[in-house]
């Protein structure tokens, strides 16, 4: 099992930046590729950026493309979003999210609780 802790939301200005952790606890980490997902009021949740297993290959949602890195530290447990250029679209709830097979919304075995970001004009 694998239990997931967003942290590193906030308030920041258009242009600013943040960095998002996901703290997973459980000795399986490394078996479950990483994603991170967003859901902004009255939207639905949608995916953000995805990192297999190894760390070796990363995916991104083309609205974040070059604004956003994926990476994960598998001896801390730790995946990370840094979010660069942030505009007031990217205004949502961040969660985190575990997948045994592939990070897609409906193979999703783990969700973290989500963490606020917003992102003023």
């Amino acid at each position: 099992q694998v239990q997931l802790v967003e942290s590193g939301g906030g308030l920041v200005q258009a242009g600013g930046s943040l960095r998002l952790s996901c703290a997973a606890s459980g000795r399986t980490f490394s078996d479950y590729a990483m994603g991170w997902f967003r859901q902004a009021p009255g939207k639905e949740r949608e995916f953000v950026a995805a990192i297999t297993q190894s760390g070796t290959s990363t995916y991104y949602a083309d609205s974040v493309k070059g604004r956003f890195t994926i990476s994960r530290d598998n001896a801390k447990n730790t995946v990370y979003l840094q979010m660069n250029s942030l505009k007031p679209d990217d205004t949502a709830v961040y969660y985190c999210a575990a997948a045994f097979a592939i990070v897609l919304t409906n193979k999703i075995d783990y969700w973290g609780q989500g963490t606020q970001v917003t992102v003023s004009s």
